[in-house]
């Protein structure tokens, strides 16, 4: 085959196609034409495939925008729906841990409650030791180390069967021996036990029956468990130390007790007041039930400023030995403050065996012109009405005799019965007026109201004084100056009743020397025999009908005036909880009687289904 020699680019320009193209004329009329239709198209294509797509993109954003606050409102209503639930099933509440401190008023000498005078040392006794019977928060006496008592039918035996779950700290038990040797070494007195104690034991006798029975015997004493209250000691650790070093032996400022808490450590803290610190641990043997909390502190100051000062100073969860007036500057979210009615009466004494006192009518006159609801008023803390010599409730069974009533001019007769005029306002007889002095202790509470009876029987037309003895200083002897010695006219003072209506000690006629606490001077045939009679008898409504005639005499005769049932005010931080607000109480140690269950702080926790 010949190979061809014709040139491929000459005939692909010379073909009828290009030819076509090639020669065609673009006048600038069609060229115009043209790049309008190419702008046409462009702009139909850019909104349909750009614009177009743009709307279509805001469009969505909006359907994205609507279905994200949906699922939003969605998962906040079960987010509510959990939280209100969640709500609901918590509550806030006590928790157990953490340390207890308070604060209370007086130096702590000795560990050993055989020698606890102050209101520190009797706090600490009660903290760390047991004894047979208690009080509890109603005031009513209630077993401790005691599982069961007996009398006999005459009130001159008493058996006592101790519990066998109740240990040492130590973990030896406690035993028959342990009470025989704390009550002996009470009634010896090479151990120099404080008063009070030796007191109750003059005339008792008690013997070990077994491991865990003791039985004691004395005269006819119907109200003789209240004497079981003392704090009982351990024989197997003391046996051997003499009586005479007691006070002085290490167990007194290391002592081992068998209460709800543990002696750990005593410290002379740097703080305020320079206050003594004793630092306790939770008995976990204690048989009563462990402590809910881990921790107790009692901190004792020296006065009642420094003790408030701690309060300001939020150092404490809760403070005794206060009064209202002292913490009124102290805020209530900080500190709340509750009063507790406690088996102390305050009575203005007058003394029945010299000067214008010895006249009964000027004592009734005085009875009559006192009015004690104002005093109440001034005394403040929310006391108690009392005109007995002892606490109403104590005697439930007899119709005790109605309250005195305020009577200005039934007392101008009963001065006038006397030989006494009243001349330009003063009551006067012999040419001198019927004028005497108050005495009393330095103390906020007591100084009010001596003032306000001085200002109430001034206005009724006597001359009257305020003596105020500062009890609290090194150099004070008033016990043996004016105590003992009945070194006053009239004597603004607190007695303490007790958990039951015997007060032999207090009226009858053979405790006016200077040993007893008669300080009245009172003196009356009918009045002592109630009070012996009462003392014998086992038949509570006999026993109350022989306190009902006491106290008609008592009021007959006037050789006092009971202005009011003392109450003692505890101050505790919102977290903290301890005694019932509706709590009544003997004395104010007694606030220990569930110390067990006190707690110092709070938490939200889960309700139990």
């Amino acid at each position: 085959m010949a190979e061809s020699t014709s040139d491929p680019a000459k005939s692909e320009k010379t073909s009828p196609k290009w030819r076509k193209i090639s020669y065609r004329s673009l006048s600038a009329k069609a060229l115009a034409r043209r790049v309008r239709q190419a702008e046409t198209k462009t702009t139909r294509h850019a909104k349909r495939f750009i614009v177009g797509r743009i709307d279509s993109l805001r469009a969505a954003r909006e359907h994205v925008l609507a279905w994200f606050l949906a699922v939003g409102l969605v998962l906040a209503a079960i987010l509510g729906q959990f939280m209100i639930s969640g709500a609901s099933d918590m509550q806030r509440t006590q928790v157990a841990g953490g340390t207890y401190a308070e604060g209370v008023v007086g130096d702590i000498r000795s560990l050993n409650p055989l020698y606890a005078s102050t209101s520190a040392e009797v706090s600490l006794s009660k903290l760390l030791f047991s004894s047979l019977f208690r009080y509890d928060a109603s005031g009513s006496l209630h077993r401790d180390l005691a599982a069961s008592i007996e009398v006999n039918d005459t009130a001159t035996t008493y058996t006592v069967t101790i519990r066998r779950d109740a240990v040492w700290q130590d973990s030896a038990p406690i035993t028959a021996d342990d009470v025989v040797y704390t009550i002996n070494t009470i009634k010896n007195p090479e151990a120099r036990a404080t008063s009070s104690l030796q007191n109750n034991w003059s005339e008792v006798a008690v013997k070990k029956i077994d491991d865990y029975t003791v039985q004691f015997t004395l005269p006819a004493y119907a109200s003789f468990a209240h004497a079981l209250t003392f704090p009982i000691l351990p024989s197997h650790l003391l046996q051997d130390v003499p009586a005479s070093e007691l006070s002085e032996s290490g167990f007194s400022q290391s002592p081992v007790g068998s209460g709800p808490f543990i002696f750990k450590l005593a410290q002379n803290a740097q703080t305020i007041g320079g206050e003594k610190v004793i630092h306790m641990l939770a008995n976990t043997q204690y048989y009563e039930g462990s402590p809910r909390v881990t921790r107790f502190e009692l901190h004792a100051y020296q006065n009642l400023a420094d003790l408030v000062k701690a309060l300001k100073t939020d150092e404490l969860s809760g403070a005794s030995d206060v009064m209202g007036s002292d913490i009124d500057d102290i805020s209530d979210s900080r500190y709340v403050k509750d009063a507790y009615p406690i088996n102390n009466g305050v009575y203005a004494l007058m003394n029945n065996a010299q000067g214008i006192f010895t006249d009964a009518n000027v004592r009734k006159a005085i009875q009559a012109i006192l009015d004690t609801a104002a005093i109440r008023e001034s005394a403040g803390d929310g006391v108690k009405p009392l005109y007995l010599p002892f606490i109403a409730s104590q005697v439930s069974s007899a119709k005790l005799p109605s309250a005195p009533i305020v009577d200005v001019t039934a007392a101008a007769k009963l001065l006038e019965a006397s030989q006494w005029q009243r001349v330009d306002g003063t009551w006067t007889k012999s040419g001198q007026p019927l004028a005497f002095t108050i005495t009393t202790t330095k103390n906020d509470q007591y100084e009010r109201v001596a003032n306000t009876v001085a200002s109430q029987l001034r206005a009724a037309g006597m001359r009257v004084l305020v003596s105020v003895i500062d009890d609290t200083q090194p150099s004070s002897n008033f016990v043996s100056d004016v105590l003992q010695n009945r070194n006053y006219d009239m004597l603004v003072y607190e007695l303490q009743i007790g958990g039951d209506p015997d007060v032999y000690a207090y009226w009858h006629s053979s405790q006016t020397g200077n040993a007893g606490y008669n300080f009245a001077s009172y003196q009356n045939d009918t009045a002592d025999a109630a009070l012996i009679s009462a003392r014998d008898r086992t038949d509570e409504k006999l026993r109350d009908s022989k306190y009902a005639l006491f106290a008609k005499q008592w009021l007959a005769d006037a050789p006092a005036v009971g202005l009011y049932q003392q109450v003692f005010v505890y101050a505790h931080k919102p977290g903290a909880q301890a005694m019932d607000t509706q709590s009544e109480f003997v004395s104010p140690s007694d606030r220990y009687a569930r110390v067990q269950d006190w707690t110092v702080t709070r938490q939200d926790v889960y309700k139990t289904p």
